[in-house]
């Protein structure tokens, strides 16, 4: 795992590399994307140096989403964009390893189809529950959102 020393995002955030901001607080930051799918597309990410979502401290997931929630208002709005696409992969895909949020502004037509990887269907309702039961039984008992 790369460290704050070493990190792209967190040389952006500490203004050692150049980074167009457009968000600045001591929860987040949020920056446009070098290699936007579309002009406007920002990236949030948490101040702190964590790699995925599941490095985040708990205490901080809600005020970063908080923080992410009000960028994505502020892409639609200020690009008069029809909506956004907001996304985030964990370690695959992530080509700089600090967590970090895509918001990138959808208008209708504008060439972006869907996902782009292949979809696969389940046998049959049990394999499906089968799958659905493994999940639920890595959750803490506390998370549990079934009551079990």
């Amino acid at each position: 795992m790369a460290d704050s020393q070493q990190c792209l995002f967190c040389a952006i955030i500490a203004g050692e590399k150049p980074g167009q901001l457009v968000f600045d607080d001591g929860t987040a930051v949020g920056f446009l994307d070098a290699r936007p799918v579309f002009k406007g597309h920002v990236l949030m990410v948490p101040r702190t140096h964590v790699e995925t979502l599941t490095d985040l401290p708990v205490d901080l997931v809600g005020p970063f989403f908080e923080r992410v929630r009000t960028v994505t208002a502020a892409v639609e709005h200020g690009l008069e964009a029809a909506g956004t696409f907001v996304a985030m992969n964990n370690r695959i895909s992530q080509s700089v390893p600090h967590l970090h949020v895509h918001i990138v502004p959808r208008n209708r037509k504008d060439g972006l189809r869907g996902f782009f990887w292949p979809r696969t269907r389940y046998d049959d309702s049990a394999e499906a529950e089968s799958y659905a039961t493994k999940i639920r039984n890595a959750l803490p008992a506390e998370e549990s959102v079934l009551g079990g």
